[in-house]
């Protein structure tokens, strides 16, 4: 029963990153030259170093595909499920390296962890926007927005990751690596 209990109080937290990460990419926008910057980025990077990374990719994943699809770029959906996910699935193994050494998830080794996801998602529709869209070199002109995109997501995720973490009930919860 107790691990009946655990999972579903998994995918309740998976299906709410999820809906955070659509909503927060659907309403929270920033014009950008190529698009718009939005705060989706923060509950995908939160998705993955809550729930860890299977759950993290699913939730991290879903959210903002979902959120392509309902705002018309579904072109981008296939590969925001996966670029995004595996966003969430690289903070989630890297914060993973430090709680299992016993470390406190402290605002330089979140920024360790976060950074790279960030990175990774900005040279990941780069290489979609190149190879599977086909736009060619002009799919350079979206790195510097997508940058800005994953520097808002790292920064907010940051703070909301510090912000949940001193809440005990809610660590106790927290995937531990």
């Amino acid at each position: 029963m107790k691990n009946h209990n655990k999972t579903m109080h998994t995918l309740v937290l998976a299906a709410m990153f999820a809906a955070l990460s659509a909503v927060a990419t659907m309403v929270i926008q920033i014009p950008a030259p190529t698009g718009y910057v939005n705060l989706g980025d923060a509950f995908v990077l939160l998705a993955g170093c809550v729930l860890g990374p299977a759950y993290g990719f699913v939730a991290g994943g879903l959210g903002p595909a979902l959120a392509d699809l309902l705002l018309g770029y579904g072109v981008y959906a296939p590969g925001t499920f996966v670029i995004k996910g595996l966003t969430a699935v690289i903070a989630a193994a890297l914060l993973g390296f430090f709680l299992k050494k016993q470390e406190k998830p402290s605002v330089p080794r979140l920024l360790t962890c976060v950074i790279p996801a960030e990175l990774f998602m900005a040279l990941g529709y780069f290489a979609y926007e190149t190879v599977i869209l086909r736009v060619g070199a002009g799919a350079a002109a979206a790195i510097p927005a997508n940058l800005m995109q994953g520097l808002v997501g790292v920064a907010a995720s940051v703070v909301l990751f510090r912000l949940l973490w001193q809440v005990p009930a809610l660590r106790e919860r927290f995937w531990k690596g």
